[in-house]
């Protein structure tokens, strides 16, 4: 059987700036349209400028004639790259679009390489749903970009497992002793490194988890950071998280107010004297795709309303201490030294991550290679935390399975050094509690 054809549109290579190499053994075009777009996205400091930038490095090693007739080899046991020039709207196209855009430019030149190659399977791949339904509308075969999605996004609801009628004695053991040597527990068949458990029996509880370590299943007692104490057995388990020396890297997922992002910035500050600065960040994903510079100011004033969220975070910290009191001035201090900053996520690029506790909000915005760029530069002494809501999705070619805190949980799930809480139970207020919920 003949290997497949793949005509990738711009946004699945500012997803992915190596996703030429995901294709197995078939071929990929790159309509020339597509190398236009992304010349508008090189310039800036935002990740998806970092990666047009690095599309077009990679591209460079390969160019030559033969992208646009004969092919380069993308390597052993890989298909061709190709680049194919502008096409001509056949009359089926000029009956439905009448604008001539980049999309319907891209549509054009997939169209005419099906009509080229008829014996051979092609496809458009395309994170943009509409470009999809006009793509199938000309009778074009048409998919999302899949490499990276996550196939089970219930993995989000198992960073805390509660179970029911559970053994009364190993309760009051759990309570008695250091911990349950993990060979003991009853529960073998699903018991990764960092799980946490709700364990209850009629009027008795017990909150644990699994060390690694020890190869033990302890307690998990309940304490608060900096002011702030945990009002539920997810928050608890949050906190535990974020103060345990030995974890590393943490996955805070849940809705609206539930406390994601205090609870790491707490748990920061309690630990400011082990960290020689906390970085809190976030993506911006400017509302209805408008740029930034569609606002008016200068930069400062530019993001402000973006970094709002994370000052009234810090706001509620200080609210918990009086004006005068020591926990103030050394959260004043640390803003003054810049050792706690506030921060577009991409104004980080080029800090050193070294004795860092990094807390990246917002992170259900992010592609999956922006997360693994930023986990790989963390140095020695770092701790990176990642919050969101994955059903809280501002960017518009990412989804419940595609977002970087997904696939990030997924892939991350079992590692000694990694923890993923899914609070569930909203803690702002009643209200926001049932707005979340219902509307």
């Amino acid at each position: 059987m003949a290997n497949k054809i793949f005509i990738l549109d711009t946004n699945v290579l500012l997803h992915d700036h190596k996703c030429i190499y995901n294709f197995q053994e078939n071929d990929v075009i790159i309509p020339i349209v597509v190398l236009e777009e992304l010349d508008k996205f090189k310039k800036g400091n935002d990740l998806i400028n970092f990666q047009a930038r690095e599309f077009a490095r990679e591209i460079d090693k390969l160019a030559g004639e033969k992208l646009f007739k004969e092919g380069i080899q993308l390597g052993p046991e890989k298909g061709k790259l190709f680049i194919a020039t502008g096409k001509k709207f056949p009359k089926e196209m000029t009956e439905s679009f009448n604008e001539v855009t980049a999309d319907h430019r891209i549509l054009a030149i997939a169209l005419h390489i099906k009509n080229q190659f008829p014996e051979r399977q092609s496809a458009l791949i395309t994170k943009d749903i509409n470009l999809r339904l006009k793509a199938k509308s000309l009778g074009l075969a048409s998919e999302d970009y899949e490499t990276d999605k996550v196939k089970n996004i219930d993995i989000l609801n198992k960073g805390v497992k509660i179970y029911e009628a559970f053994d009364k004695k190993i309760i009051e053991d759990l309570y008695q002793f250091q911990g349950i040597p993990r060979s003991q527990f009853p529960i073998q068949d699903d018991l990764p490194a960092n799980q946490y458990f709700v364990l209850r029996n009629d009027n008795q509880s017990v909150l644990a988890y699994n060390d690694p370590a020890d190869e033990l299943v302890k307690r998990v007692e309940k304490q608060g950071a900096f002011g702030i104490e945990p009002r539920n057995a997810e928050q608890t388990f949050s906190l535990h998280a974020l103060l345990n020396p030995e974890i590393k890297l943490i996955s805070l997922t849940g809705k609206a107010g539930t406390g994601k992002t205090l609870l790491a910035l707490a748990a920061a500050l309690q630990q400011h004297k082990q960290y020689g600065q906390i970085l809190l960040a976030r993506p911006i994903v400017a509302l209805a795709n408008k740029d930034l510079g569609f606002l008016p100011g200068d930069v400062n004033e530019k993001i402000g309303p973006y970094m709002l969220p994370l000052f009234d975070n810090l706001a509620v910290i200080k609210s918990r201490f009086k004006s005068s009191s020591r926990e103030i001035s050394i959260i004043d201090e640390m803003l003054k030294d810049e050792r706690l900053i506030i921060t577009p996520l991409a104004y980080i690029r080029g800090r050193s991550l070294s004795d860092a506790f990094f807390i990246v909000d917002e992170a259900q915005n992010l592609t999956p290679h922006e997360v693994k760029t930023i986990i790989t530069r963390a140095g020695e002494g770092t701790k990176i935390v990642f919050t969101g809501d994955v059903q809280q999705i501002d960017s518009p070619y990412l989804d419940m399975q595609s977002n970087g805190l997904a696939y990030l949980t997924d892939k991350m799930k079992g590692q000694e050094l990694f923890a993923h809480v899914n609070l569930m139970k909203g803690e702002r207020s009643y209200l926001a509690e049932l707005a979340s919920d219902l509307l």
